[in-house]
Order: C-alpha cells, then structure tokens, then sequence
C-alpha cells in the first residue's frame, strides 16, 4: 500500500511540473523584450517607473530637513527650473528625480549641518506636455500621460506627411546640464529583427520631424 501511494505522488508531482512548463510557454515573451516578467519584477520596474519621475517647473513639492523647521519648508519650481533654499540659494530641480534633487540638498547642506537627513515630497505636478512640430499631420502640444515612447507621439500627431525624413527624427531635450539634441530613425523600428524599445519621452521634449 505504501508503494503504490508513493508511486501516486510522484506521478502528481510530475504532472504539475509538466503543466507549469506547458502553461509557462503558452506565453510568450511580447515584442521588444527580452523575456517574460514574473510578478516580482513587474512590481519593481513599476516602482523604478515612479522613482524615475523627472520635476519640471510648476511643480509643487514639500522639502523636509529632519529636525530643523527654519530649513523646511514649502515652494515650487520656478519658470527657470530651479528652487530657492535658506543657507543654499538657488538650486537646479527641473529635469531631475526627486532623488536626486534631495542628494543634491543632502550635499550642500553638509556645509552648514552634520549629517542632515532630507526629504523631497511631490506635492503637486504641472500638467506635462510634449511638442511635435514639422512634418507630422497634426503638429502642436501633446499630453505626457504615462510613459510614452516618440513612436506613440507621432502616432498621436497623426503620422508623417509624405516628404518626412523617417531616418532622422530630432529631439529636443533640455537637460539639467543645457539642451540635448537626440536622433531617431524611425525606420529602425519596423525591422522584424529590432528587439529595442523606442526611445520614451520625458516632459518638455520637442518632436522636430525634417
């Protein structure tokens, strides 16, 4: 008895590591990526996504050094991209993460305080927009809502007129050190064989179709 009831389990045992491998490839890696996600990793690139979040201006943020209320305090990202702190003074916010704007406290303020510990806390974010000028069908001002890659923008700008130059789309980027030109051959997206993800867009970029 004892024989054919371990003889059982093991045939269960077998069976299920059979229909997880047939379940497993029953789905297929989607286009442009390199393999399947397991729910871990979706999570955390969703987190990677948030934490990605660039500032730009008109953002509303909170800013709190533990322990000191003179130094925290409430503003916003001027038109110029930047944010004004006691002790500090200007300081460059738009076109960087959250993290990486309270790092940049955390290190002037060293000069004047041991050890600080920084917050930064999005409050409140401008509506963000991307701009697709040139040959496109319907040039202008888009909403960034999510992450949007330029394919989906020219996609939203109606698609390219006859005479645009597919092989060298131009974005426009200011970055926190000046504006940043990037190329983009669109043609390079519909090669069967091209596993890359299109290039994503970030708030304030500027689409220049030739």
């Amino acid at each position: 008895m004892k024989t054919a009831t371990l003889t059982l389990m093991c045939s269960l045992a077998l069976a299920g590591t059979a229909w997880a491998q047939t379940a497993g490839s029953a789905n297929p890696s989607p286009i442009g990526t390199s393999g399947s996600k397991t729910a871990a990793e979706t999570t955390s690139a969703a987190a990677s996504t948030s934490a990605d979040y660039r500032l730009a201006p008109g953002d509303k943020l909170r800013i709190d050094v533990y322990k000191d209320d003179k130094l925290s305090q409430s503003l916003q990202i001027r038109p110029d991209g930047k944010i004004t702190m006691p002790l500090i003074g200007d300081l460059p916010a738009a076109g960087h993460t959250p993290i990486e704007l309270r790092d940049s406290i955390n290190s002037a303020l060293k000069d004047y305080i041991a050890n600080p510990v920084v917050t930064v806390i999005v409050v409140e974010t401008t509506p963000q927009v991307i701009y697709v000028t040139g040959e496109v069908n319907k040039p202008g001002a888009l909403p960034l809502v999510g992450r949007t890659s330029i394919v989906q923008a020219i996609a939203m700008a109606g698609g390219f007129t006859d005479f645009a130059k597919r092989k060298d789309v131009l974005i426009m980027r200011k970055t926190a050190k000046g504006m940043e030109t990037l190329h983009f051959n669109y043609k390079e997206t519909l090669d069967d064989g091209n596993r890359r993800e299109p290039l994503a867009l970030m708030p304030g970029d500027t689409i220049v179709v030739k």
